[in-house]
């Protein structure tokens, strides 16, 4: 009892988290009140289990992509700030935020790090490029067992060949984002937080 009431955010955490992720004063609260009702520990962290609890994350076939996406490197916890970073690349963009902030850094919703969001759900080794494995790994993640091992190897192949301009067998960043230079990535990257 009481543990809640410590983790409480203070005004300056919230001032400072605006700024880094733009999202509003309500949303933080509201999502600050997500965040400690799937804190089951009460730690003030959240683990994959506590994400695998979440329904939609449970049944979507990429969950545990996304969820790995919420943690650093060789941690198992992330607390409210790294969660709402990560939540941060989902925020629409709003049209006065399409040129970049004064200081010269990209919002965290920015075409580009939406982009390398989605390119680390494939970078399964994290490697900087998409592998055949990888995709191959990703494709049967998102389709199950409904398309033979050979037809998802024949949209690995086709795929690998379309976007890989440096004839390396593999998909880099700049080929990832050249390959969905026409792909609406801020609609299709973007959850409705309400305000």
């Amino acid at each position: 009892m009481g543990s809640r009431a410590s983790t409480l955010l203070r005004e300056e955490e919230i001032e400072e988290i605006k700024k880094e992720t733009g999202f509003s004063h309500s949303q933080i609260t509201r999502l600050y009140s997500r965040f400690t009702s799937l804190d089951k520990g009460e730690n003030g962290t959240l683990s994959r289990e506590d994400f695998q609890r979440i329904p939609e994350l449970a049944i979507n076939p990429l969950g545990d992509r996304i969820i790995n996406a919420f943690f650093p490197e060789g941690e198992d916890q992330v607390n409210f700030r790294g969660f709402m970073r990560t939540l941060a690349h989902f925020r629409p963009i709003e049209d006065n935020e399409k040129n970049k902030d004064p200081s010269g850094t990209e919002p965290l919703n920015s075409r580009t790090n939406k982009l390398l969001f989605a390119f680390r759900l494939y970078d399964l080794d994290r490697d900087d490029k998409i592998s055949r494995d990888e995709l191959l790994q990703v494709l049967r993640m998102m389709v199950g067992v409904n398309i033979s091992d050979e037809q998802l190897g024949s949209i690995a192949d086709r795929t690998i060949q379309e976007a890989d301009q440096n004839g390396d067998n593999s998909i880099s960043f700049n080929e990832f984002i050249k390959v969905l230079e026409k792909v609406d990535v801020e609609q299709k990257m973007s959850i409705r937080f309400l305000h």
